[in-house]
């Protein structure tokens, strides 16, 4: 049982990531004002990657936790 929660956890991630693609992808092409179910999904990329770079060592960690817990096995 467990290891079938797992395996939705995992699609649900892979989705996840694969639709985050997608939105970066069309935010690009047609901006990010034209995209109503997507939104400013690049500018809030963009927010996050300069919080966590103001944040020094806790942001370079929080960056490590992240990168860790998506990796592929």
């Amino acid at each position: 049982m467990l290891n079938q929660a797992k395996g939705w956890i995992t699609s649900l991630t892979d989705l996840a990531l694969t639709l985050l693609a997608l939105a970066i992808a069309l935010s690009l092409l047609v901006g990010a004002g034209n995209m109503a179910f997507f939104g400013n999904v690049v500018g809030n990329i963009t927010d996050l990657v300069a919080t966590l770079g103001r944040s020094g060592l806790s942001g370079l960690i929080a960056v490590g936790i992240i990168l860790w817990l998506f990796r592929k096995k």
